[in-house]
């Protein structure tokens, strides 16, 4: 098993939200990846829908709190990425290349999250299988991210690193994770 640590840094533009830091892990083994976010800090100033109880796929979750990763096959242009809302709503994008012929992946009809509010802190914990997309014996590189939205609108982006001059978590040299 490959696992890994990580913390998420907002892109420098932005004023991040006070007392917030987003970290977690993410682990490997064959076919299976588990990630576990943790949001931490005043939660109250963050806007987080409430779970559903009828989480399904949806589109544009990135443009409210959004927990994201990025995953690509090492040595090639394809990736997938894949949002998992606080409300428990998700979805996964198949592109061709960077931010070219995004399609809705098929390969995952349902994806099943456990989301815990903790008071200060937020839980997301996704345990996936990926068998379906990418081969056990493919080496992966993950970007992981969030889209933190404050009660007044703003918005945060936040990410392992920022790579460009504007906040784009699309770019290949930003999935710094080796899997």
């Amino acid at each position: 098993m490959n696992e890994q640590t990580f913390s998420l840094q907002p892109f420098s533009s932005n004023e991040s939200p006070p007392n917030l830091t987003i970290a977690g892990n993410i682990a490997r083994n064959g076919n299976k990846l588990a990630i576990c976010y943790m949001l931490e800090g005043d939660l109250k100033e963050i806007t987080i829908f409430h779970p559903s109880n009828t989480p399904s796929r949806k589109h544009e979750l990135w443009k409210e709190t959004c927990f994201e990763f990025f995953l690509g096959i090492n040595n090639s242009v394809q990736y997938w990425e894949f949002n998992l809302s606080p409300a428990g709503h998700w979805n996964v994008y198949r592109l061709d290349g960077y931010r070219q012929g995004m399609q809705e992946e098929t390969a995952f009809e349902k994806l099943q999250f456990d989301v815990q509010n903790q008071g200060e802190g937020l839980a997301l914990v996704l345990d996936l299988d990926f068998g379906k997309i990418i081969s056990v014996e493919q080496a992966i590189e993950v970007g992981i991210t969030t889209v933190v939205k404050d009660r007044g609108g703003e918005v945060t982006y936040w990410a392992l690193t920022h790579r460009g001059a504007e906040a784009d978590f699309h770019l290949r040299d930003s999935f710094i994770i080796k899997l």
